[in-house]
């Protein structure tokens, strides 16, 4: 397989995989009133289905890391796939509430794996078109959230609803066989032998990771709370189910358009790995979206969903390859990306719970918008930081933080050298050691 052909082989796989991770969330919603009647869910136990998922993406993507040097980046995509198409697959045969639940941990914790490794697997392949390749991969994953909300319906009203959720384990399925036929045809190196001689410090000591897992965290904090609470404050305005689902499915378009075009567009106008002009861009499309939520949100609706969508899928994806700008090197970037995202996860699993808690207070959902709106504030703030001088110095920290003590004993036992030399009159004489 030439260069070329096998580039683009590896890059049409990516995008199946990524239509992939967002349907298990997704095919949920359109079919919540049958899941309901035909389980017994409560309303608490069903929030389950989509907010178990998201939990796992987080709590697990700790974990990827240790897969990967078990395993090798590549294998570990694999094991993610499949536990996709088991979970999607077993919903099938599922006729209660605890075979669904299991089932959303199972698949949460697939694609937890998948995204925590896959840009591991970019950044070695595409480490020279890597803003390009990670906004395919992003515009993939919104696009798939779409094609979940719409397809699940339609074979759901012609089959069964369980057929409808299981469908999604086909191309699943799909994108497994053809990642295993390149793993075979263009094997990728594990990510763990350039490392395992001496275990890599633990990224929990370093605070630009902690800084970029707060900042993916808001970013798609934004996005869960719009996803689960948009639709009900258009409703609560007097616009019909249809009406406000078809926004959510706009914003969806939005988000995967922005999330191709902006990260080419910061690789081909911007100045070298600096994402932060473009990063800024999108917070501020955020912050007029929330601000025109606010202030007249029946007079444009569109342009809502417009500047809101295209701010978060353009700052989802830049996220990512800001992230993996951090480190050179492919092992240690993948160990970023996993702990960003599993810290950014947990936090986008709790902001939709925070927004309805203020709901339920407040009675309305503006101060859930506002809250959303200081916090686009407060990043915009946090992403000057982000300096492509600073990011060799920032990945150093946790090593200058392990090392700090071995490095003051050394300095003590030099100075206590020299205070035991004496050097006058030219001669050197060594003095009782104290």
């Amino acid at each position: 397989m030439n260069l070329r052909a096998s580039n683009l082989a590896w890059l049409a796989v990516i995008v199946a995989i990524g239509l992939n991770l967002r349907p298990l969330l997704t095919s949920i919603s359109p079919l919540m009133g049958v899941i309901l009647h035909a389980t017994g869910l409560s309303f608490r136990g069903a929030s389950m289905l989509t907010g178990l998922p998201v939990v796992a993406m987080g709590v697990c993507a700790f974990g990827a890391s240790a897969l990967a040097r078990s395993v090798g980046q590549a294998r570990g995509v694999a094991i993610g796939l499949i536990a996709i198409v088991a979970a999607c697959a077993g919903r099938f045969f599922a006729g209660n509430a605890a075979a669904l639940i299991a089932s959303a941990a199972i698949a949460g914790t697939g694609v937890a794996v998948i995204q925590a490794l896959l840009p591991g697997v970019m950044k070695t392949r595409f480490a020279a078109r890597l803003p390009f390749a990670m906004g395919l991969y992003s515009a993939s994953i919104m696009a798939g959230g779409g094609l979940g909300a719409s397809i699940t319906p339609a074979v759901a009203s012609r089959v069964s609803w369980q057929a409808g959720l299981a469908f999604w384990a086909l191309p699943a399925l799909i994108a497994l066989a053809v990642w295993m036929l390149l793993m075979r045809a263009d094997a990728l190196p594990r990510a763990s032998s350039a490392g395992s001689a001496k275990p890599a410090p633990s990224l929990f000591l370093n605070r630009r990771a902690w800084t970029l897992g707060i900042f993916f965290g808001l970013v798609n904090g934004g996005y869960t709370s719009l996803v689960a609470w948009m639709p009900a404050y258009y409703q609560q305005l007097g616009r019909g189910v249809t009406e406000s689902g078809a926004l959510l499915a706009m914003l969806t378009v939005f988000q995967a358009s922005s999330a191709l075009l902006l990260p080419m567009a910061a690789a081909r106008f911007g100045r070298g790995r600096d994402r932060r002009p473009w990063i800024a861009l999108g917070l501020v499309a955020q912050l007029a979206g929330f601000g025109l939520l606010l202030a007249a949100p029946l007079s444009a609706p569109l342009v809502v969903v417009a500047l809101l969508g295209g701010g978060l899928g353009g700052v989802f994806a830049l996220s990512l390859v800001l992230t993996l700008d951090h480190a050179d090197d492919p092992a240690l970037a993948a160990r970023l990306v996993a702990f960003v995202q599993g810290v950014g996860f947990v936090i986008a699993a709790i902001a939709p719970v925070v927004a309805g808690v203020v709901r339920d207070v407040s009675g309305g959902f503006s101060m859930s918008w506002m809250m959303l709106a200081a916090s686009l504030v407060a990043m915009i703030a946090l992403n000057v930081v982000f300096g492509p001088r600073s990011y060799a110095r920032a990945m150093r920290q946790q090593d200058g933080a392990l090392n700090a003590p071995r490095d003051m004993r050394r300095t003590r036992r030099a100075d206590r050298s020299s205070a035991t030399l004496d050097t006058g009159g030219g001669n050197a004489r060594r003095s009782p050691l104290p």
